[in-house]
């Protein structure tokens, strides 16, 4: 396994675990909202580094960041015949996430949350959670994925 996107998924890992998002929801920090909301930052990442240039290491992200999540997933318990009918649940569930807002910046305010919703079902305040999607979706579009490559060799 190739360690060296380590970071960028611990990166993701970290802004999923951010104890003041869920404070603002009004919830518990719970394994299947950290992987809802794990699976959207990384949909963001993924919208705003994808271009041709990025698009070897980008699938080479993608295919660290599911094995990591698979073994999370083995770790919790699960055995083998649910871990692959849950990891393709939630392989849909980004493919889905990363459709919806492929055209985020052109989207208003209402159809973004209108996006956001779709998978936040039983979240009750989208409106925050929209905010913070917003912020952190202009926060990645003033860096380059080799900032983020970068980093690695740094730490």
């Amino acid at each position: 396994m190739n360690k060296k996107y380590l970071y960028i998924y611990n990166n993701l890992i970290n802004f999923t675990r951010n104890k003041d998002l869920y404070k603002s929801l009004d919830r518990d920090d719970i394994f299947s909202d950290r992987l809802t909301l794990f699976l959207l930052h990384f949909a963001f990442f993924l919208k705003n580094f994808k271009n041709e240039e990025n698009k070897i290491i980008l699938q080479e992200i993608y295919d660290f960041n599911f094995r990591q999540l698979e073994l999370s997933i083995r770790e919790i318990g699960y055995g083998d015949q649910s871990i692959n009918k849950k990891m393709k649940d939630y392989i849909n569930l980004f493919h889905s996430m990363v459709s919806e807002i492929h055209f985020w910046n052109k989207l208003t305010r209402k159809q973004k949350l209108a996006k956001i919703s779709i998978f936040l079902t039983d979240f009750k305040k989208n409106d925050q959670l929209l905010d913070y999607f917003e912020i952190f979706d202009e926060n990645l579009s003033k860096k380059t994925l080799n900032s983020y490559l970068k980093s690695v060799s740094n730490h």
